[in-house]
């Protein structure tokens, strides 16, 4: 979050006197209403006026009834509406000064002197404009008697903040757009779909998706799909690319695949900048192979459809840094850009964003292809390595003499079967003999252990569940048996996918290392679990789907309510004992509190969340949302807080309750998850075999060093290894938590969205930063 320049100030007066204007402008994407709804109620919350534009640019200039003042009440309901709902339009008007002078005045009449502007760069570079002109524009309008001094006086500065609303994914300083993960889960979905019935006739399929000039969505999909072959705008294919294309289809289908799949950029070229088209690449693979070939045009389904949980909080917490970013500006303060570096909230100049992002633009044009992908950022940069790595290297002739052993650990979680495939992969690709263990530890100590290749792990990315087969059991109990199986085997890896138990696991294994030799090889524990909780890590692969499912159930059930108005949801979701599903799901849906483990709350709370409903269902919104995790509170059951709440309620509104249970853990990955799992899984191996050669000694692999064994974690802006010894000041083994969360610090945000008047933290300073310095995520 964002401090106030006087510290000492109250959050809940730092927007008094104050007017902001909210507009969305250019292409619709979804979660850009999450992000009106966010700027609408905390600009409310810090006492500002809050206006609508609608129509974008074109309200601006028009006027009128175009900004109208907004409430608390008018932005419900709409977190989870795709688009956006106070409408978007391409903009003439406004491009011309005399454009911009008459959308001047209509701002200095209503006293605004804040605008907040979701959309995509043209969008923000033309905000920019219109801040650079403010002064001479206002001076025009007192010339021409259009406005009073005064008035020019009291407007004399205007304050620009940017969120970037764009499914493209096309703005440099910005790791993800708003609305970029819900194009990738619309475009998943229809992946999905074809690949079932391409395998019945054995076809290949081209897919043909949106981007305009950035490859990001063709890449990303190629990667979680694990398609044949993608084209991308940043990196044209080689010279002779057609004989290399038709040489890898007919590889593929030669080692036993029923389907091809390849995706295709809309803006996909050559190296001498010719554009290749799905029709093309059709023409091709017909001729040339004979295969039966369809194409897809994905075109504006990939626009449309509710947002993702992602977008929803994506476009929350942008929305509330946005208005501290309005309130705290100076007129020195240059125009900035709000946007998420892994998961922190970051504020960057509008115009290096710009500047990067035309950078890019005149690479690709100028041939610089290696630059272009540089210029995009490092999230983009190892997209492109790792589907490199993984689509187009055929195993090499020269073994490595090394087996790697992968196990999956604890509950099943969607992605694990993606970690383990790219993990798989990448072991060939280094030369390694990869081995499969079933059941977790209990199959390592009974010896059901076999070789795995290539074709096996085929179209794993989007199973949900775990392939291997997955058990809670510790290895505590079964070190004799372990030791002599890494013997039989001669194991000289590791690769342990999940959860909590996989890291107590992990941590066993390692303090078995002085009693039994053979534990002395590297380990690496990758997180997979539902719940989040595991230690060395902000996300775990398996949440983000789970956090899907959470919210588009939620979703249905208050839509549930829309005919028979004053009732609330007790909903309990699962987590163990961390809160991080029901906190996530809480802000993504909408609730109006999210009881959790971390968060003590007594008798009090309860009743004041009653109150509070109670006080709701006087407003147009009869509807309330309670989120409770299952662990939250011993005695404060889910019972007892829906009997609570109906007796409390009684006569103002009824309650129902829901407890989603195991649909958590099941389904088919989201594109978050299957991204992270490969990178993870890839990440991990390579790691392993740098490892494996400094711990060769004397002609056998000895690993007895703490950083030896690691946790690979998402923290805050890259994937880091870590000693899983080092992690134990960290972790509340009882509860199965680590100590410190950084999503704890989000929650207040959800209470202020839900309308409780308490005080925001703004001690933690969201610092400009700048674009060229910038490091990303799921990132090294």
């Amino acid at each position: 979050m964002s401090k106030d320049i006087h510290p000492t100030m109250d959050p809940t007066k730092m927007g008094l006197g104050r007017s902001i204007a909210v507009l969305t402008s250019g292409g619709d994407a979804q979660g850009m209403n999450a992000a009106v709804r966010a700027t609408v109620r905390v600009g409310l919350y810090t006492g500002a006026k809050v206006y609508f534009v609608h129509e974008g640019y074109q309200g601006l200039v028009d006027g009128g009834d175009n900004i109208r003042l907004a409430t608390w009440e008018s932005v419900s309901m709409m977190l989870q509406l795709g688009g956006t709902v106070i409408g978007s339009a391409r903009c003439k008007d406004f491009r011309c000064r005399e454009g911009r002078m008459t959308a001047a005045r209509n701002l200095v009449k209503l006293g605004i002197t804040n605008l907040c502007v979701i959309g995509g760069d043209g969008s923000l570079t033309g905000a920019n404009e219109f801040r650079t002109e403010w002064s001479g524009l206002l001076a025009d309008l007192v010339k021409a008697g259009k406005i009073t001094g005064e008035e020019a006086k009291k407007s004399s500065h205007l304050n620009i903040v940017g969120m970037v609303g764009s499914i493209d994914n096309d703005f440099c300083g910005t790791d993800m757009t708003i609305g970029t993960d819900s194009a990738l889960h619309r475009i998943i979905e229809v992946v999905d779909a074809i690949t079932t019935t391409a395998q019945s006739h054995q076809r290949t399929f081209i897919l043909e998706v949106m981007g305009r000039h950035c490859g990001y969505l063709a890449l990303v999909t190629a990667l979680a799909c694990g398609a044949d072959w993608v084209f991308i705008p940043e990196m044209p294919p080689d010279e002779g690319w057609e004989d290399h294309l038709c040489r890898r289809l007919t590889n593929q289908r030669a080692r036993g695949s029923r389907l091809n799949v390849i995706i295709v950029a809309e803006g996909a070229m050559s190296r001498d900048g010719k554009p290749i088209t799905s029709e093309q690449i059709k023409k091709l693979v017909t001729e040339r192979l004979g295969f039966d070939t369809r194409t897809t045009v994905l075109g504006h389904v990939q626009r449309g459809g509710t947002p993702s949980a992602f977008d929803r909080i994506l476009g929350s917490r942008m929305g509330v840094e946005a208005v501290m970013a309005l309130l705290e500006a100076t007129p020195e303060t240059p125009a900035c850009v709000v946007s998420l570096s892994g998961n922190q909230a970051v504020r960057l100049p509008l115009m290096e964003c710009v500047q990067v992002t035309k950078d890019v633009t005149a690479a690709m044009a100028e041939g610089r292809f290696e630059d272009a992908i540089k210029l995009r950022g490092k999230s983009f940069e190892n997209n492109w390595n790792t589907y490199k790595l993984l689509a187009h290297i055929n195993p090499p002739d020269v073994k490595s003499n090394i087996n790697v052993a992968i196990m999956n650990i604890g509950a099943p979680c969607a992605g694990m079967n993606a970690a383990v495939r790219s993990a798989v992969r990448m072991g060939i690709i280094q030369g390694h003999t990869m081995l499969a263990v079933h059941d977790g530890f209990d199959g390592l100590a009974h010896g059901q252990i076999e070789p795995i290749v290539w074709t096996a792990v085929s179209g794993w990315t989007g199973k949900g569940g775990s392939m291997l087969g997955t058990k809670r059991t510790l290895p505590g109990k079964m070190l004799e048996e372990i030791s002599q199986n890494i013997a039989k085997f001669n194991i000289h890896a590791l690769v342990i996918i999940g959860g909590f138990e996989a890291y107590v696991g992990g941590l066993e294994l390692v303090q078995a290392r002085e009693k039994y030799e053979e534990m002395c090889i590297p380990m690496v524990v990758i997180p997979a679990t539902v719940s989040n909780n595991v230690p060395g890590s902000d996300f775990s692969i398996g949440a983000d789907t789970a956090l899907n499912t959470i919210t588009s159930t939620c979703d249905r059930i208050k839509q549930s309510a829309a005919g028979t108005k004053r009732r609330v949801f007790i909903v309990e979701t699962m987590g163990g004992y961390c809160g991080y599903l029901a906190t996530m799901a809480g802000m993504a849906a909408g609730a109006d509190a999210a009881y959790i483990f971390e968060e003590k709350f007594s008798i009090r709370d309860l009743e004041a969340n009653v109150e509070h409903l109670l006080e709701k269902m006087k407003t147009t919104v009869k509807r309330g949302l309670i989120l409770r995790n299952e662990n939250s509170n011993a005695n404060y059951t889910t019972d007892f807080v829906f009997n609570l709440y109906s007796e409390e309620g009684k006569g103002i509104f009824d309650c129902r309750k829901n407890v989603l249970g195991h649909m958590q853990q099941g389904g088919t990955p989201t594109p978050f998850d299957r991204n992270f799992g490969t990178k993870m899984g890839a990440k991990s191996v390579l790691w392993l075999s740098e490892k494996l050669k400094e711990c060769y000694r004397h002609g056998r692999i000895f690993a007895n060093t703490p950083d030896s064994a690691c946790v690979l974690g998402m923290k805050k802006r890259a994937l880091t290894f870590q000693p899983l010894a080092d992690l134990k000041g960290d972790t509340d083994f009882e509860h199965r938590i680590p100590k410190t969360q950084w999503w704890l610090k989000i929650r207040p945000i959800m209470k202020i969205l839900a309308k409780y008047n308490i005080k925001l933290d703004t001690s933690e300073h969201t610092d400009m930063e700048h674009v060229i310095k910038k490091r990303s995520p799921l990132g090294k």
